[in-house]
């Protein structure tokens, strides 16, 4: 398997490439890339802008927006900058990375939120299930949910509105 290592002054890029000839057992090279590349997009200080993944050909790209490069271990869990602000005055707790975003902890049980619930930075607010690995997604700011944005189970993209809060 060859490996290339890109890094572009406009975007970081991490990109592998090879013929799927990963030995004996290439269904084990496939889940050990896979956990790898949850744990680059984990231990980032922002999320990858775009991952692709390919099986028998074997090809794997991880791109991010500025400078690109992938936090050191130890900076994972910062925010990424923040969507603006609307007019209407409320905030937007946005989705950290893309994702499958859930309201609850597990199938049948109550909402992290509601609307109407008051929160406070740090308190989950939902589930984003990326690659078969659930992170919990918390809010940034206190104040009362005026509105849930987002169907339980919805895929959504990096810094997609989930809930708007009437700050505190």
């Amino acid at each position: 398997m060859t490996v290339e290592v890109k890094d572009q002054p406009s975007h970081g890029r991490i990109a592998l490439t090879g013929d799927g000839s990963g030995g004996p057992e290439p269904g084990a090279d496939l889940a050990e890339l896979c956990r790898s590349i949850a744990e680059l997009a984990r231990t980032s200080s922002r999320p990858p802008r775009r991952i692709r993944l390919e099986h028998l050909g074997t090809a794997v790209e991880v791109e991010w927006d500025g400078d690109g490069a992938p936090a050191a271990p130890g900076t994972e869990g910062r925010s990424p900058a923040a969507a603006p602000e609307p007019q209407d005055g409320h905030h937007h707790v946005c989705a950290p990375m893309i994702g499958t975003f859930y309201h609850a902890p597990e199938p049948g049980a109550p909402p992290f939120v509601k609307v109407g619930d008051n929160i406070t930075p740090g308190q989950p607010i939902g589930l984003l299930e990326v690659m078969k690995m659930m992170s919990p997604v918390e809010a940034d700011t206190a104040g009362r949910v005026v509105e849930i944005l987002v169907a339980d189970g919805t895929a959504v993209e990096f810094q997609q509105r989930l809930i708007a809060v009437e700050p505190a």
